[in-house]
């Protein structure tokens, strides 16, 4: 009985100190884009090597651990506790954004490349525009010699072949930067499909996550599809020249997509909400995509640090690894902006 009681007196104990004693240590945890997870990834190893110093020892909460799983499901699992941010294409508009009680700032840029696959095409000598290529994308056009393609490729021989369309089949920021532009080039597109994450497509084959939609367009012949440069670039996929708001056609390159970004008005009060679709400029690329992170407020200020620890990080000594994955890094002019933001935003919070 004597044994008994020393027992349930070691378990009281117990019981008593476990509040006391400190959380386990958590990485950094975040979700969402396909687009980004290549650079994020970089980023956290530059993460982990700038906590641990130059030395030996190493906790968890140095890492970061980013699920690469679309923007759509990275948002959705924000509702999940243990996820510090989202990384998205798609940006919550500023109602959206005051409505879940988030903060979101963008985090690195680049564009979404057409990439078509077309034998006997010399790769990046293909030109199209928005509105044929809506119709590609709807089914009205069906062949790379329908009238509409050739009439834009007048020095190019165009095979009488059936055109495959290529596409994502989940939920996607890439697909929402594309279809906003089709969007904004073809009332047809607009009216019928929209602009969206997740489209009901009427043609096409599709692939679950960007890895698969790269090899799908690698291993089509005569097939057409869209995909972050950066992927495009180290896939080499052959790309099309799109022509811009100005009448030139242009080929997705870092400078292109510097050009038409250059015209964006950054605006901390609506949450660096902006359309990056349909770039204005002769030397402008017209789809560029932006990718946001979206943190929730309700994480505590430990956590909160943490995450714009690493984003702060990667301004600065991770502009190099953007560019040399293809992306465009965020500018230091609006990391400034930023930074006052998160001050304003999120660091005056409570634990």
């Amino acid at each position: 009985m004597r044994q008994l009681s020393r027992a349930w007196v070691f378990c009281l104990v117990i019981l008593v100190l476990l509040p006391a004693l400190p959380a386990a240590a958590e990485p950094v945890r975040g979700a969402g884009s396909t687009f980004a997870a290549p650079v994020i990834s970089a980023w956290g190893k530059a993460y982990k090597e700038a906590r641990a110093d130059g030395g030996d020892y190493f906790t968890l909460e140095w890492s970061v651990d980013y699920e690469p799983v679309g923007s759509l499901a990275g948002v959705m699992r924000l509702s999940q506790p243990e996820m510090d941010f989202a990384a998205t294409d798609a940006p919550l508009s500023p109602e959206e954004v005051a409505k879940r009680n988030v903060a979101q700032f963008p985090i690195v840029m680049g564009g979404i490349a057409v990439v078509a696959n077309v034998a006997g095409v010399e790769p990046g000598k293909l030109r199209l525009n928005g509105p044929v290529l809506a119709d590609v994308f709807s089914g009205k056009v069906k062949s790379w010699s329908d009238p509409a393609i050739v009439a834009l490729n007048p020095d190019i021989r165009l095979p009488d072949r059936p055109i495959k369309v290529l596409r994502r089949k989940d939920g996607s920021g890439s697909t929402f930067v594309f279809t906003s532009y089709l969007s904004k080039t073809s009332s047809e597109w607009r009216q019928k499909f929209g602009a969206a994450t997740l489209i009901d497509w009427a043609v096409g084959q599709g692939a679950e996550g960007t890895a698969n939609l790269v090899a799908l367009a690698a291993a089509t012949s005569d097939g057409i599809t869209y995909l972050e440069y950066g992927q495009v670039t180290r896939a080499g996929l052959p790309i099309v020249q799109l022509q811009n708001e100005a009448g030139v056609f242009v080929a997705p390159a870092a400078e292109s997509f510097a050009s038409g970004l250059a015209n964006i008005a950054w605006d901390a009060s609506r949450h660096f909400f902006a359309d990056t679709t349909k770039m204005p400029g002769a030397g402008a690329y017209p789809m560029v995509a932006v990718t946001y992170a979206v943190m929730p407020k309700d994480r505590g200020i430990e956590r909160t640090q943490r995450v714009i620890d690493l984003f702060r990080l990667a301004y600065s000594a991770g502009a190099s690894e953007a560019r040399a994955l293809g992306y465009t890094p965020v500018s230091p002019e609006l990391a400034r902006q930023i930074d006052r933001y998160w001050s304003q935003t999120l660091t005056n919070l409570n634990n």
